[in-house]
């Protein structure tokens, strides 16, 4: 596992090269970005439009690099528009991305939010992932831990949570395993990385685990 918490192998997987690093690793855990016809920088977060892809690591350091040392238009062999603030513009799909996963897990019944709900859940063995807002009371988040071989997120915002369960604010959520708590786990992790945070405490010890 890298240290932003992403997955180093997957079978499944195409492998693509960070035009920044020269790493090469899989798509998952890598940002596409491709451009306009009037030649302009785009990002691809769902890694669906048309025309050849320029990959960077799902790390801001690796994007100021390519960005700074103008890699993209050496990739793409011409000149190239970079929008100013391209790269909180793709913090904010990645957020947008993370949060429209949970929402699908909760409309599926698949994640659950409230502290006594989330409690229930890692007591009874159901959660695979815990979610805690990163701007919570770290005295509170302490008394949850994250499920033995699950996985932590700590690094979305109350009000980020709070949209993806419909209310104001979300501290505690979880989630249960299947292809949404995967998705939601490699799309969190390129968030850690644009963010530049280490994801928060794991409460209680608990090593951080793949799914």
């Amino acid at each position: 596992m890298s240290r932003g918490g992403q997955r180093k192998t997957r079978d499944d997987g195409p492998e693509r090269k960070c035009i920044a690093t020269g790493e090469v690793q899989p798509a998952t855990g890598l940002i596409r970005f491709v451009t306009s016809p009037d030649g302009l920088l785009v990002p691809d977060i769902l890694g669906k439009l048309p025309g050849r892809g320029y990959w960077v690591s799902a790390d801001r350091a690796a994007l100021e690099t390519a960005i700074k040392k103008k890699l993209f238009a050496r990739a793409a062999r011409q000149q190239l528009s970079v929008p100013e603030g391209l790269i909180d513009e793709v913090e904010a799909q990645l957020a947008r991305r993370v949060v429209d996963l949970l929402s699908m897990a909760r409309k599926s019944g698949a994640a659950v939010s409230g502290y006594e709900k989330v409690k229930d859940w890692l007591g009874k063995e159901q959660a695979r992932v815990l979610l805690q807002a990163s701007d919570g009371s770290e005295r509170g988040k302490s008394k949850l831990s994250t499920p033995q071989g699950g996985r932590f997120i700590g690094w979305l915002t109350s009000g980020e949570l709070g949209l993806a369960f419909g209310r104001e604010t979300v501290i505690h959520a979880a989630l249960a395993s299947g292809g949404l708590a995967s998705r939601v786990v490699e799309e969190a992790a390129k968030l850690k990385g644009l963010r530049g945070l280490d994801g928060g405490k794991t409460p209680a010890g608990k090593e951080k685990t793949a799914i």
